[in-house]
């Protein structure tokens, strides 16, 4: 991998700084979230302070610093969402997978998050379910949607 952060990504940026974010998506795209260990690796390569690209890889929300399960279920939180009925959402997520958010259930197959805007306000409440954004939600639905995309899944 440090071949291909020097280069395929080095050579883009004038700086060894500007390289930071896109070290952090290579890890992640090929590991599926970046490992503490990686972080130290990125920060000694890229000779940043360690706190640096820890900071960076926790602000934003796109990358996952532990693992996540199979299935990712994203609930929006947006003021839209929220208004139009989110927490019953969130709250139908839970039980039906018996975790909280930003757990993992122990079989490692689902994930719940909330996120701060999905785009689709005027449809809200929505969820993202892996890649598949979910609109006009109502709590019901939600076991439903879980079992099918859990269903979807083993059909490949």
């Amino acid at each position: 991998m440090k071949s291909d952060l020097t280069d395929r990504y080095l050579p883009r940026f004038e700086t060894k700084h500007a390289a930071l974010l896109p070290a952090l998506h290579m890890i992640q795209h090929h590991y599926g979230w970046v490992p503490e260990r990686a972080m130290l690796e990125i920060a000694n390569f890229l000779e940043l302070p360690p706190a640096e690209v820890i900071d960076t890889a926790t602000f934003y929300e796109e990358y996952w610093t532990r693992p996540k399960g199979q299935h990712v279920v994203a609930v929006c939180r947006s003021i839209a969402c929220e208004f139009c009925g989110q927490p019953e959402i969130t709250e139908a997520c839970k039980a039906k997978l018996g975790i909280d958010v930003g757990e993992t259930t122990d079989d490692d197959s689902f994930t719940l998050v909330e996120l701060e805007c999905l785009g689709s306000c005027g449809t809200a409440p929505v969820a993202l379910i892996d890649e598949t954004l979910h609109e006009n939600l109502k709590p019901e639905d939600m076991a439903r949607l879980i079992d099918e995309s859990k269903h979807h899944n083993n059909q490949h």
